[in-house]
């Protein structure tokens, strides 16, 4: 009789997956003070920040809770050896995308903030896209059930 056995993860594995979870967790807090922020708060914001503030339709901050939401749900499952992780850092990768495009179409993030203002969107893409490929990765290796 013979013994299936999962394959011996590395601990770079367990550092990715520990990083994911605390880099959501700090877009999450990000999301919380964004849409508690005081009218004090708001008031302190340079005008060109409180302008975008303003402009940001709802819609573009549910996509912002989605993104923060399915990327700590994601980094949890990664945690868990879920394979449902890749699903869920794909959903915020996609809310990620419409939270970004929104901003920049709909508001004027634009004017604000220039081309200097697309440097942290691409890096958060980077991050979200690398974690939804880390994810279908662990999966077709077998490290996640």
């Amino acid at each position: 009789m013979s013994t299936i056995t999962a394959p011996a993860l590395p601990k770079s594995f367990w550092i990715i997956a520990t990083i994911a979870l605390l880099w959501n967790l700090l877009g999450l807090a990000m999301f919380a003070m964004q849409v508690t922020m005081s009218p004090e708060s708001l008031a302190a914001l340079p005008a060109e920040q409180r302008q975008v503030y303003e402009a940001t339709p709802m819609w573009i901050n549910a996509a912002f809770g989605v993104a923060v939401v399915a990327g700590v749900l994601g980094a949890i499952a990664l945690l868990m050896r879920r394979r449902w992780a890749a699903m869920l850092f794909a959903i915020s990768l996609v809310a990620l995308v419409v939270q970004i495009l929104g901003a920049f179409l709909v508001t004027p993030a634009w004017a604000a903030y220039g081309a200097a203002g697309l440097v942290m969107p691409l890096l958060l893409l980077a991050i979200s896209a690398a974690l939804w490929s880390y994810a279908r990765k662990a999966a077709a290796r077998g490290w996640l059930r």
